[in-house]
């Protein structure tokens, strides 16, 4: 059938094609069938709403939302053909992991493709990260799906002798180590002259208050292409930009859309989406960070020797020169809990502020210390020349060089770096002693807050874990753009209280 186009100046981050509903009779289509949309030899699939009569939109056109008209290359009014399209093999693959089945290679790699060309809707990726979630994945199929994703996105071709990376499962709220990390690394490539670059490709917030790239943002642009992000490269040896922009196994950063939703982050598809990543900037050393403790993805310590073994396994199937790092994350790291807030405590390490937050520099210097380490470099020499980069103020040095070429700059700190209008203390019910603080409700109640979305939005933590308080005092404050968010953020933290305290 051909249709006329209506343009709909729509970013709906995803194919969306609307119908008359007399059209979609005719076609005996329903809300959320597919169709297929052919353009000169480009095609596209995509999920459908049905408008009625008394709209605008004809019987003989058909709205596209930005994602269709851009990849099909149209202009309004242009003449298009619509046919009904067939539902995706890769559906009865998704059911079949739901039954708890193993999957192939080639099925795994279906769902995959089926989900970078908006085969499959929005629900049934979330029946299959919902069935990769209740029934994980064996170690085959762990390796199936790291090659899926790498096989179905593009690679990140560098000359450089050593490649670099890094990255934590995360857990642990407030664990901003990557950009003081990266800049001690950038500082250590510069200071001896090594054939080697570090660049960080990082993701936006799942389930925490921040991603890495949420936080850099404040200050420079994150989303670049491959030959953009090659340019910052070779100019500073190490980048912070956001992955989903470059299509380094794109089906990552889709379903990764679900998972915020669902709020889950299956162990199978966090191990390939760690390691397909790696794999597709032809890494030479990783580094991961495996954070446990009561609040985070790691319960125990044998949780997490458990996922570094599956790491390790995997690793060694795809020849990647992998070291995994067990630590404990009993509580929040600095104190900031937000993309601004945590920021400002990213500055103020590499600034070395009096005020700064000794544990989040404590642990980047750790981290950096053991990549260097893995360079080469014996473990005491290792932790002091990280050590000497940041408080020669070398790593800052180095940070502001990568976000001036992602263009950005470290001036007006204050006025770039605002917090939210609206604030809120939550104040101790009673005197004694903090014996816990419970990292998901800190990171739900920033998120409630209005965090990621809401840069200036979050939460400040006052007090830390074994300190004593005095009823009355602040534990943390509360940030927030505006009043409604503020209050709703501090009437979930009234009710769940995240901070316990023995004592009275």
């Amino acid at each position: 059938m051909l249709l006329k186009v209506k343009a709909l100046y729509l970013l709906a981050g995803k194919p969306v094609a609307i119908l008359h509903e007399e059209t979609a009779r005719k076609l005996n289509l329903r809300v959320s069938d597919r169709i297929r949309i052919k353009n000169k030899g480009r095609k596209i699939v995509a999920p459908i709403d049905i408008v009625s009569k008394k709209t605008v939109l004809n019987r003989n056109e058909i709205a596209l939302s930005q994602e269709i008209m851009q990849a099909l290359n149209l202009k309004r009014s242009a003449l298009i053909e619509i046919n009904p399209a067939l539902k995706p093999l890769s559906t009865n693959y998704i059911l079949k992991k739901l039954h708890c089945k193993e999957l192939s290679y080639t099925e795994i790699y279906s769902i995959i493709s089926g989900i970078i060309n908006n085969e499959l809707t929005e629900a049934e990726i979330a029946y299959y990260v919902s069935g990769v979630y209740l029934n994980g994945m064996n170690l085959n199929e762990i390796i199936s799906l790291t090659k899926a994703m790498v096989a179905t996105g593009n690679q990140l071709h560098l000359k450089n002798k050593i490649v670099v990376d890094k990255h934590s499962i995360s857990g642990v709220a407030g664990n901003r180590t990557t950009p003081i990390v990266t800049s001690i690394i950038g500082a250590f490539i510069d200071k001896f002259h090594l054939d080697a670059v570090m660049p960080k490709t990082s993701s936006r917030a799942i389930t925490s208050a921040a991603g890495t790239a949420d936080v850099i943002e404040t200050l420079a642009k994150v989303d670049f292409s491959a030959e953009e992000m090659k340019k910052i490269i070779q100019k500073t040896n190490a980048c912070l930009v956001w992955g989903g922009s470059l299509r380094l196994a794109p089906a990552d950063d889709k379903i990764i859309q679900i998972e915020r939703v669902l709020n889950l982050d299956p162990q199978a598809q966090l191990i390939a989406s760690i390691l397909s990543k790696k794999l597709t900037v032809n890494a030479t050393h990783v580094l991961i960070d495996i954070p446990y403790g009561k609040y985070t993805k790691m319960k125990t310590f044998d949780n997490a020797v458990a996922l570094k073994k599956k790491f390790d396994f995997v690793a060694k199937h795809f020849k990647l020169n992998l070291r995994c790092l067990i630590t404990k994350g009993e509580e929040p790291i600095g104190r900031g809990m937000g993309p601004v807030l945590e920021m400002r405590d990213v500055i103020s390490v590499l600034r070395q502020d009096n005020e700064r937050p000794l544990d989040l520099e404590r642990k980047s210097v750790f981290l950096a210390s053991e990549i260097i380490s893995f360079l080469g470099m014996p473990r005491h020499l290792a932790f002091n020349q990280a050590k000497e980069l940041l408080e020669s103020e070398a790593a800052f040095q180095k940070f502001g060089e990568i976000i001036k070429a992602q263009g950005g700059n470290l001036s007006d700190l204050d006025e770039k770096l605002k917090l939210g209008k609206f604030k809120a203390e939550i104040n101790a019910h009673k005197t004694g002693k903090i014996t816990s603080i419970d990292g998901k409700k800190i990171t739900s109640i920033a998120r409630m807050a209005g965090c990621p979305a809401d840069k200036s939005a979050g939460l400040f933590l006052q007090r830390r874990l074994g300190e004593q308080v005095k009823k009355g005092e602040p534990l943390f404050v509360i940030y927030a753009e505006t009043k409604d968010k503020l209050d709703y953020a501090k009437l979930i933290a009234e009710r769940t209280m995240p901070m316990a305290i023995n004592g009275g």
